[in-house]
């Protein structure tokens, strides 16, 4: 399915044309410049962590003297109106502020959320010596520079993790975490730190797990693992690079975190419109 991609300014939303399938392929298509992702919730009305995510906009943008070509609550705006475009199915969309104009992009397509069997049996997942140049800023720099990590994704490969020295930092798209007895292990610097990843760190403390702030390396002995993601949740994962995770199988830890986690957000998502 095409994206259907705008521009946004203070007074209207200009469509953008692009012939692109994927969000991915309409963020090469543009200028470089800081993004971020999210599903809309609540028949699109409602956003998990919505501030947080226009952050990763503005928040670079005045570090760097970007002037952006729209303020928060006009782009509150724009985004509840695009929101609906998909309705009654809630929609995917993807948010780009170009460095060299101030410029404000979005992209947004129906939202696809993954099969029960995802979370009910798992996922596999292979590795990459590679990791963020800038893993503080969202820099679409690195959706460009990682096209090949990014088609390795498809068939039994759900995620690329990226690593250094045998280290595992992040996802190409998530967060990452291994569990060892009570410990929930997972890199504190040298990542980018996810809006879910917050809240599943919060939830993890409250079910009595300790947090060890440290990438782990790929040749631990894990108990569990599991990655997290805006769009995904908490997805178990159970093997890496064809080498089973404890018992090659969802585990407690795992199952635990993703109800409290879909509980939360059903809680606790942010109207687009305060």
């Amino acid at each position: 399915m095409k994206i259907a991609a705008f521009q946004i300014t203070s007074s209207k939303i200009i469509p953008f044309h692009t012939d692109a399938s994927t969000l991915d392929e309409m963020t090469r298509e543009l200028p470089q410049g800081f993004y971020t992702t999210f599903n809309t919730l609540s028949q699109g009305t409602k956003v998990l962590g919505l501030h947080a995510h226009l952050q990763r906009l503005y928040a670079p943008a005045m570090e760097q003297g970007i002037d952006p070509s729209v303020d928060e609550p006009t782009l509150r705006t724009r985004i509840a109106e695009l929101g609906a475009l998909y309705l009654p199915r809630e929609s995917r969309l993807r948010l780009i502020l170009i460095k060299e104009s101030g410029r404000i992009y979005i992209g947004t397509q129906p939202f696809e959320p993954p099969s029960k069997s995802v979370y009910a049996a798992g996922v596999k997942v292979i590795t990459s010596e590679s990791i963020r140049e800038s893993p503080r800023v969202k820099d679409t720099g690195f959706i460009s520079s990682s096209v090949a990590q990014r088609k390795l994704v498809g068939r039994d490969v759900f995620e690329v993790l990226l690593t250094k020295e045998g280290q595992i930092f992040e996802g190409m798209t998530s967060n990452f975490y291994a569990i060892k007895g009570r410990a929930l292990v997972t890199a504190q610097k040298g990542i980018l730190l996810g809006v879910t990843r917050r809240v599943v760190l919060r939830l993890a403390r409250g079910q009595g797990m300790s947090i060890e702030y440290r990438a782990p390396h790929i040749n631990e002995i894990f108990d569990e693992a599991f990655i997290t993601s805006s769009s995904r949740g908490v997805v178990p994962v159970i093997f890496i690079n064809e080498i089973p995770v404890g018992e090659g199988r969802v585990g407690r830890w795992a199952k635990t975190l993703s109800r409290a986690y879909q509980a939360y957000v059903e809680k606790r998502s942010e109207k687009i419109i305060k």
